[in-house]
């Protein structure tokens, strides 16, 4: 039974401009703390002990499929599955796994964010480990990630006593969406809540089937383009292009995990973080004595806790602008080529306030 990776690599990232753009959205940035590798080379190479990229697949978007081989050159471009139009998680994996399974009808599955930063790999690679144990005896199985905060941005696990003789292999007792601050802190004190961290391993078999008992008109599509890709490539490319954007725009999560018996999930404690804004970005790189994260020449005089990204086409030469910092804290200090941003730390989130209104503006330009 040989082991698979579906990496799903189609966000936006809009919470990353003017750095991340429709063409070179979050996973395509170098956000963890090298400051060369992209969250998405990072997610292929941490994996590479346990799945070579030859077994990798890549689900992305069809106009981000030239530069996902770009950051990705050992990955067979045959791999980089191009969905034409966005339609979430359930649809994304359900089309990877009906590949894979063409290929090899044994599969075991991985399924992996490409946006994460995961700083302990070898605890990492331990937990994949164990959770493919758990696929191979037939569960559908998560990882779960140990809270350290009361965090309201997150789903969470609730988890259940062991299954089988693996003390390592708990049961889901129920999904639950973002909760509050109070129930947060309940789930904290309480012990028995993981953060969702939306990774699955699985038999392909034991997906397509639940795929098939909960959400029948995914598989029904699934299946026209199955169907089609029997006749020939250019048969499934028509069949793609007319029934991908017909599915329904559902996650894996609501489609199947919360309705599926007999799920599994392992804990995780090795220093995961989703690289959700800027404030993360901040809190991974490196920093000097005053808490200034800065790119190479950059000034900062009576300065604190400020992050300073410069993503300028001179960024690998000689810079032409210093960029310099006086009597400011906590701020997030972003250039590129065509656009500067200036935020608190504090309101990173809000960029997505920007994007929206470069939409209304009809500056497509700039997203």
């Amino acid at each position: 039974m040989a082991t698979h990776a579906v990496i799903m690599a189609g966000g936006a990232g809009t919470r990353f401009w003017p750095a991340s753009r429709a063409k070179t959205p979050k996973q395509l940035l170098p956000l963890g703390a090298d400051p060369v590798e992209t969250l998405l080379a990072a997610t292929v190479r941490r994996l590479a002990p346990l799945i070579p990229a030859e077994h990798v697949t890549i689900a992305t978007g069809a106009a981000l499929v030239d530069a996902t081989a770009r950051v990705l050159p050992a990955v067979p471009r045959a791999q980089l599955l191009a969905e034409p139009v966005p339609r979430n998680t359930a649809p994304c994996i359900g089309w990877a796994t009906a590949t894979i399974l063409r290929r090899d009808p044994e599969a075991l599955i991985a399924v992996l964010p490409s946006d994460h930063y995961i700083p302990d790999e070898a605890g990492f690679l331990r937990v994949v480990g164990r959770a493919l144990e758990g696929a191979k005896a037939g569960y559908m199985t998560t990882v779960g990630i140990v809270p350290t905060r009361p965090e309201t941005g997150y789903g969470y696990i609730e988890v259940g006593g062991p299954l089988g003789s693996s003390p390592d292999l708990l049961q889901v007792a129920r999904f639950v969406e973002k909760p509050n601050r109070e129930r947060a802190e309940e789930f904290l004190r309480g012990g028995k809540h993981v953060w969702n961290a939306g990774m699955f391993f699985f038999e392909g078999r034991v997906m397509m089937r639940a795929i098939e008992a909960h959400m029948p008109e995914l598989y029904r599509g699934l299946m026209l383009i199955e169907a089609a890709a029997g006749a020939g490539p250019s048969d499934e490319a028509k069949a793609l292009a007319e029934v991908f954007p017909t599915l329904p725009s559902v996650s894996i999560d609501n489609g199947v995990m919360e309705k599926a018996k007999g799920l599994a999930v392992v804990k995780g404690d090795f220093g995961w973080n989703d690289v959700g804004s800027w404030e993360s970005a901040w809190e991974l790189a490196p920093k000097d004595a005053h808490g200034n994260a800065l790119p190479e020449g950059a000034i900062a005089v009576d300065a604190r806790g400020n992050y300073v990204c410069d993503r300028t086409s001179g960024t690998t030469g000689t810079r032409k602008r210093v960029m310099a910092l006086v009597g400011v804290e906590d701020l997030v200090v972003v250039e590129t080529d065509d656009a500067v941003l200036v935020i608190p730390r504090s309101r990173a989130q809000d960029v997505r306030a920007v994007v929206e209104e470069l939409k209304k503006r009809g500056d497509t330009g700039h997203l």
